[in-house]
């Protein structure tokens, strides 16, 4: 076992834990960025990034807290921010269709979402193996 994993369980919330469990349980996540359109692309704007199902879908407690949970989880060496995409066009769709993505794409006027994902580093894999209980029972009873 590494010996930062200790350190790492330390400075873990309860609902990073639980995006940890998702995410090594279903693989990376979807995410998409949302941008103005322009011709040829050039000078588009970011309106909306790293936009994701990722805390409903791992159940967390605190939705508005999931960006403060991802860069935690990123500085911990756990997850990383893709610009691939995942392989579930069906997974892109859901996500599009939520009031996040469409409240931004309607600040954009005339907007293009980029598909990205979040998934676990090799260290993240390695750090949910050994240290992260996937049962959820075990996690669902942490309190926070």
């Amino acid at each position: 076992m590494h010996p930062a994993f200790a350190r790492i369980l330390e400075e873990l919330a309860p609902d990073e834990a639980r995006i940890l469990r998702l995410m090594a349980t279903n693989g990376p996540q979807a995410s998409v960025d949302v941008r103005t359109f322009q011709l040829l692309g050039i000078g588009s704007e970011m309106v909306a990034e790293g936009l994701s199902m990722i805390g409903q879908q791992a159940g967390v407690s605190y939705l508005d807290r999931v960006p403060s949970y991802l860069n935690n989880l990123n500085r911990l060496g756990l997850i990383w921010f893709s610009k691939e995409p995942i392989n579930d066009p069906i997974a892109y769709q859901v996500l599009e269709a939520q009031p996040e993505v469409l409240g931004a794409i309607k600040r954009a006027g005339r907007a293009k979402t980029v598909q990205r994902s979040i998934g676990l580093t090799p260290f993240g894999r390695d750090f949910c193996a050994a240290a992260l209980p996937v049962d959820t029972a075990e996690i669902d009873a942490l309190e926070g």
